[in-house]
């Protein structure tokens, strides 16, 4: 709801670090799977109830995912490049609830299915309407460093990483929290449903590139 806000201010912030992480060699795909493989020791981490140490390595992950963009834009960015930070993305959020689950399967593993099933729905619309945006030539001005059509929503990249960060903060409402979050992607699914059934109608799609 708020990453197109936050963009510019992350972009800024983040410069510094990409153009010394360029100038020793690092480049924006090893950045990618490096903070992938450190979010997924999240998924045990939870497993062995340590909350704490999960919300660092998603924390890891999460300034990992700012920086590839940030030395794909200081270098040339790639559409591996694009392919690989929205594919990993969204497997990370996934794999999350699934930590939790086995945390405590008898109270987590409902609310973590439903709020998997929600990832579904949103990640789904997400990037169905990117395909066929890029068919149509549709550009996003909201987020122009995007390397896809990044179709906004209710729950965004901030929302999901704020909840994650609630959880592990506060693991013993896991549940309440997953249920919200879960009502909240569904509201960001219909409102993309519409979004696409609109701009894909019969009448031919918006070209104004707006969202």
């Amino acid at each position: 709801m708020i990453d197109a806000a936050l963009q510019p201010l992350l972009r800024r912030s983040l410069a510094p670090v990409a153009r010394g992480l360029v100038r020793t060699g690092v480049n924006a795909d090893q950045i990618t799977l490096a903070g992938f493989v450190v979010g997924l020791l999240a998924v045990p981490a939870l497993a062995l109830g340590a909350p704490l140490l999960a919300l660092g390595l998603i924390g890891v992950n999460r300034l990992a995912d700012g920086l590839d963009g940030a030395v794909a834009r200081a270098t040339t960015p790639t559409d591996r490049g694009a392919f690989l930070d929205i594919a990993l993305d969204f497997v990370f959020y996934a794999l999350v609830p699934v930590g939790f689950a086995l945390m405590d399967p008898e109270a987590n593993a409902l609310p973590a299915a439903v709020l998997v099933a929600a990832f579904v729905g949103t990640g789904s619309s997400f990037l169905a309407f990117a395909v066929l945006a890029a068919q149509k030539g549709l550009t996003a001005n909201a987020y122009p460093t995007k390397g896809i059509y990044y179709l906004g929503g209710l729950t965004e990249g901030f929302e999901t990483i704020a909840l994650f960060v609630l959880m592990c903060v506060l693991p013993q409402f896991f549940a309440e929290l997953a249920y919200t979050f879960a009502a909240a992607c569904a509201i960001t699914t219909l409102t993309r449903w519409r979004q696409g059934w609109i701009a894909f109608g019969s009448r031919g799609p918006d070209t104004t590139g707006a969202p």
